[in-house]
């Protein structure tokens, strides 16, 4: 065995394997994997193989595509068969949501270049005969899908890797893995040490296990899944003697299973409720090829359901029931990036769909640990959008509620229950009286929106559909009351985020913001250092504030900090809750390693709340003496002052674009601000706002988010970003490479659209844009903008097509809307509110 190599993979699944095969397709051929048992022997050999396109997410969109199209490859390139069957799928819809899902979705997969027909029942029943047609409104298909036998692919993979000079090593144990100073690994196996500069998990079940070696809590536990195998039946044994094309991958979304051909016979796999974690563990050391003992009791609703729309299914004995182990994560995409607070440790793991996942999955990492970033963007799938709360207990909850959900509708507002509350803000409670109806944030309770005392739901409001899935709405308050309804179009919480909007408009909100991700930097050369990392400059003056962005070394957008200087050589940085672990593990890994300069988190120690609208420094000026008017305290600018009987660090900025205030404080002092403030603020009929109005209100400013309008697929410069990228600077991380992407040209532009004929349905990101009938571009974001009174959706175009006034097509939900470019931030483009 090789005592030193540049990339050493743990695991020899279809995951492992693929990227081992895409490091040497980069042009990496020192690099070795080693296998515990024999190459498959875990989750692989009982995978069901099939290829599902479908995919909400861009990022687990792009990966599964780009997967479907090597393997048409991989047996040509190896000579080794790899059982493709790009037999389609057929994916059937029953309710009115199911068809606004797909309808959605059909944009995500125009835009990423997956190809999608739409099918009337008659024309289901011409691809799937055996189906019965009843109830259905219809289908989509995806030409390209199918499935594949997961063994041979591995095989392929382990093929082409050896023939680029990869070595792997089978039967061979990982005993520990450690860090030497010089920040080289060693991986300790029962057949000697191996040296090398990276590390790849890819390890599957035993993901925990392996974290552990170097102290990850690696956010993954496998759930139990069983798929039912039954015997021939005559009519696809004839069909097969016949010649006739085998029918598609079925799947029957609202009653949660799939089913296809398999040897003359059908194969379902159901997706139950109650399915149990297992391995939490790890498995046991002399794990290979292991099954569970089936339990087709929680299955039987399923299957009912499955001989009712395929009646043949019932009409045949079963031969084989497999019950093996999938890996799972709380939110069911797996997890493929660079390991936090680890150099050169990365995670290729999580993948409940593994076979459909492994090509683009090592395509991305092995694109990652070669030229230093991805080539798509990864945050969907990035290890570091979980936090250390995502515990042992945690991921036993939520995976299996992830598993339970693989078939549900996926509507963009729903918020699953389980595992909350987790972290609240010490206001929680008082936010809660006010009418408070909650969503989550990397484990964070934030107030969405804020529902009336005497709103009720009823069972006619709802108008549950009668299929086994049918969840619609948000969980009961603690009273009983069911207040939201899930929707793909306005959902009954519509016009109270309106009262919301209009009333910070016009009087004074209060917002909780405590999820911000924060942190401390000092040190004698924290200001050269963030000047250095950062596109913009960063503010000189004690007290204030800037927006600065973070590039990759190619251009694009990584991440965003709001910039409040405190001192001489000190700093407080503020950005985006949600990606507080993947921001502070980014910061810390470009620390000078002289010391100079320390990073300090303070997210827990600090609450943020938001006070904004035309009455805010009325309000603010009854709790403070300081001198709050506009020459002593500007926009932009900071100042630590008491508050009532507090203190906080009050910026003048916010995310909505009226005059307003951040007020950071201790953490423990919350609810005696929260309780001063909401006092004060009676004469001015001051009302608590969610997250959701906040994100109308930005829309209507046109201010961007990561990753939507933000991403490192779209250089700062097309995202329009001039403003904040100081090209006069000396040097900033990732200047060269956005010099060099305008020398070669861009492909996209930044836009504001409003779209006209909306009467139900706004943009909510990812929906295709036309001109002329060709595909221009995609809507990265969308929604109602109540002070302007206009449906809105921000972009990104052709750059050739980037004109005032230009006019599109973009379709929500099937129907094509025209859309006109307006001019930047539609409310106050000159930010008088801002300034007032």
């Amino acid at each position: 065995m090789k005592s030193h190599a540049r990339v050493v993979v743990v695991g020899g699944g279809v995951v492992g394997v693929s990227t081992l095969y895409h490091l040497v397709k980069k042009g990496w051929s020192d690099v070795v994997l080693i296998e515990r048992k024999e190459l498959t022997s875990g989750s692989t050999w009982h995978a069901a193989g099939l290829l599902p396109l479908f995919n909400m997410s861009y990022s687990v969109g792009q990966i599964h595509k780009y997967s479907v199209n090597l393997y048409g490859r991989l047996e040509e390139e190896t000579g080794q068969h790899v059982g493709l069957r790009q037999v389609s799928n057929i994916r059937l819809a029953r309710t009115k949501d199911r068809w606004d899902e797909y309808m959605y979705y059909a944009g995500v997969a125009e835009t990423i270049g997956v190809k999608l027909n739409v099918l009337t029942p008659e024309q289901v029943k011409e691809v799937w005969p055996l189906c019965e047609t009843d109830g259905l409104l219809g289908a989509i298909q995806h030409p390209d899908d199918g499935y594949v036998q997961p063994a041979d692919l591995t095989q392929a993979f382990a093929k082409g890797a050896r023939a680029g000079g990869a070595e792997i090593y089978r039967y061979t144990t990982v005993t520990a893995i450690t860090q030497k100073p010089n920040g080289e690994w060693v991986v300790s196996t029962d057949k000697g040490d191996i040296t090398c500069e990276h590390v790849v998990s890819a390890t599957g079940n035993f993901a925990r296990k392996t974290g552990e070696m170097v102290g990850l809590d690696v956010p993954v536990i496998p759930v139990e899944h069983q798929y039912i195998v039954t015997e021939p039946h005559p009519a696809i044994v004839a069909r097969q003697k016949a010649g006739l094309p085998e029918m598609g991958v079925l799947r029957e979304s609202d009653s949660s299973w799939y089913m296809r051909e398999e040897n003359g016979g059908l194969l379902l796999g159901p997706y139950e409720v109650g399915a149990p974690c297992c391995y939490v563990d790890a498995p046991t050391d002399d794990s290979e090829y292991e099954l569970f003992q089936e339990d087709l009791e929680r299955l039987e609703p399923h299957i009912e359901t499955a001989i009712a729309r395929v009646p043949a299914f019932g009409e045949v004995g079963v031969k084989k029931v497999y019950n093996g182990a999938i890996a799972y994560t709380p939110d069911g995409s797996p997890i493929i990036g660079p390991a936090w607070d680890l150099k050169n440790f990365w995670l290729n793991e999580g993948h409940s769909f593994g076979v459909t996942a492994a090509g683009g999955a090592g395509w991305q990492l092995a694109e990652w640990i070669v030229e230093g970033e991805p080539s798509i963007d990864m945050m969907g799938v990035d290890p570091r959008r979980f936090g250390p709360y995502a515990s042992r207990g945690y991921l036993k909850t939520k995976n299996e509620e992830a598993y339970a959900n693989v078939f549900t509708v996926h509507y963009p507002d729903e918020e699953r229950p389980a595992g909350r509350p987790l972290k609240q803000a010490p206001c929680y409670d008082r936010m809660k009286a006010l009418g408070a109806v909650f969503g989550t944030v990397y484990g964070w309770e934030r107030p969405n929106w804020f529902a009336p005392k005497d709103l009720a739901l009823t069972e006619a409001d709802l108008q549950s559909p009668d299929v086994l899935l049918n969840h619609n709405h948000s969980p009961a308050l603690a009273d009983g009351r069911i207040v939201e309804k899930y929707s793909f179009r306005r959902s009954n919480y519509f016009e109270h985020v309106g009262n919301e909007c209009r009333h910070v408009h016009e009087k004074v909100g209060l917002l909780d913001m405590s999820a911000f991700a924060k942190c401390l930097i000092s040190g004698p050369g924290a200001a050269q250092w963030l000047d250095r990392i950062l596109a913009n400059r960063i503010p000189k003056k004690i007290g204030r504030i800037g927006l600065c962005h973070l590039l990759t070394k190619q251009g694009g957008v990584r991440s965003e900090f709001t910039v409040y200087k405190t001192g001489p050589q000190s700093f407080y940085l503020v950005s985006a809750g949600a990606f507080e672990r993947h921001d502070h593990d980014t910061l810390q890994k470009l620390l000078p390693a002289d010391g100079s300069v320390r990073m300090v988190p303070i997210t827990t120690a600090y609450g943020v709340l938001v006070l904004a609208g035309p009455r805010s420094r009325d309000v603010l000026r009854k709790l403070t003496d300081a001198d709050l008017s506009n020459k002593a305290f500007p926009w932009l600018s900071g100042q630590r002052i008491s508050v009532g009987h507090a203190v906080a660090d009050v910026l003048r900025v916010n995310f909505v674009g009226e005059l307003g205030y951040e007020l950071h404080h201790p953490v423990e002092m919350q609810n005696a601000l929260f309780d001063a403030i909401m006092a004060a603020g009676e004469e001015f009929d001051i009302r608590p706002f969610g997250i959701r109005a906040m994100d109308s209100m930005r829309l209507e400013k046109s201010y961007r988010l990561i990753p939507r309008e933000l991403s490192i697929e779209y250089s700062a410069l097309e995202s329009g970003l001039e403003r904040f990228v100081r090209l006069d600077k000396e040097y900033f991380l990732g200047k060269q490479g956005l010099l060099d992407w305008h020398e070669r040209g861009f492909t996209w532009g930044f836009v504001t659209l409003e779209v006209h004929g909306v009467t139900d349905a706004d943009a909510r990101g990812n929906e295709a844009i036309y001109r002329n009938g060709e595909l221009v571009g995609r809507a990265t974001s969308g929604g109602y903008g109540w002070r302007v009174g206009k449906s809105l959706a921000l972009a990104m175009v052709r750059q050739d097509l980037v004109e005032p006034g230009a006019e599109f097509d973009i379709k929500i939900l099937g129907k094509l809307h025209k859309a006109t470019v307006v001019p930047e931030s539609p409310f106050d483009p000159e930010n008088e509110a801002l300034r007032a």
